[in-house]
C-alpha cells in the first residue's frame, strides 16, 4: 500500500473521531469580511476574548476605517492594547487599510467573494502582513472557500499523528493536508475547528493529555514515546508527565 494513501486513510479516520468526540458544526465567522481580516490579525498569539474587546475598543474610538488608518499610532495602539503585541499590530493594521484605500478606494473586501479561490488567495497573500494563515481564515470563515487553514495547534496535532512530516512548517502544512482532504468548506471547517480545539484542550503544547486522547492509537508521537523531535513542539527540559 502506498504511503499516500496510508497518510490519507489516517487523516479520514483521525477527522470521524474528531467529528464525533466535538461534534459538526456549521461555518461560522464575522458576516463583515473586514471584520474577519483585522479580527485576524488583532487574534494572533491572543485570546479569542481579547480579541473582541480589542477589535471593540477600537471601533469604539475610531468608527470609520479612514479613522483607523489616520489614527496617530500610539493612540491606535492603545485603542488595541487588550490583544497582545498591540505595537506591532497597529501599523500593520494601518499599513494594510492604507494599501487597500489606495488599491481599491476602500476598507471593502466583498468582491472577494466572486473571484475564484486561488484568485482570492492571491490577492489577499499580496496584501502587506497577510499571510497564508489570515488569508485561508478569512477565506473559509467568510466566503466558504474550500481551504484550510492551519494554525499552530491544528500543525502540532497533525503533526504529533503523523499526518504531516517531522520537519513540515505550517505554511507547508496547507497544502499537504488539504490534498488528503474533499474540497468542502465544510469538512474543511470542522477539520480546522476540531483540530484547534484538539489542540488546545487535549494535545496540548508542552504536556500534552495523551491518556485522555481519542486519537493515542493513531498517533505517531504516542507510539515513539513521545520523544520525537518535531517542527511544532518545544524540546524539553525534563521530562513530560504520564
Amino acid at each position: 500500500m502506498q504511503p499516500g494513501f496510508l497518510t490519507e486513510n489516517k487523516t479520514r479516520v483521525a477527522h470521524e473521531r474528531l467529528n464525533e468526540e466535538y461534534g459538526i458544526q456549521e461555518i461560522k465567522g464575522y458576516s463583515d469580511p473586514m471584520h474577519e481580516l483585522i479580527g485576524t490579525i488583532l487574534s494572533h498569539r491572543t485570546t479569542h476574548a481579547n480579541e473582541i474587546t480589542a477589535y471593540r475598543t477600537m471601533r469604539e474610538r475610531f468608527p470609520t476605517w479612514e479613522q483607523v488608518r489616520d489614527a496617530p499610532l500610539p493612540a491606535l495602539t492603545d485603542a488595541i492594547q487588550a490583544a497582545n503585541y498591540p505595537e506591532i499590530k497597529a501599523p500593520y493594521i494601518q499599513n494594510l487599510l492604507t494599501h487597500l484605500f489606495r488599491e481599491t478606494g476602500a476598507a471593502n473586501i466583498d468582491f472577494i467573494g466572486n473571484l475564484s479561490t486561488d484568485d482570492a488567495m492571491s490577492w489577499l497573500i499580496s496584501l502587506p502582513g497577510i499571510g497564508l494563515k489570515t488569508a485561508t481564515i478569512l477565506l473559509l470563515f467568510t466566503f466558504h472557500k474550500p481551504v484550510l487553514p492551519v494554525d499552530t495547534h491544528v500543525h502540532r496535532v497533525t503533526q504529533r499523528l503523523g499526518l504531516i512530516g517531522p520537519k513540515v512548517s505550517a505554511e507547508k502544512a496547507h497544502t499537504l493536508l488539504l490534498a488528503h482532504l474533499p474540497k468542502d468548506a465544510l469538512v474543511l471547517f470542522n477539520f480546522h475547528k476540531h483540530f484547534y480545539w484538539h489542540g488546545q484542550r487535549v494535545c496540548t503544547w508542552y504536556y500534552p493529555k495523551c491518556n485522555d486522547c481519542v486519537l493515542q492509537n493513531l498517533c505517531d508521537f504516542y507510539q515513539s514515546g513521545r520523544t520525537t523531535l518535531l517542527s511544532s513542539t518545544p524540546v524539553r527540559k525534563k521530562p513530560m508527565n504520564p
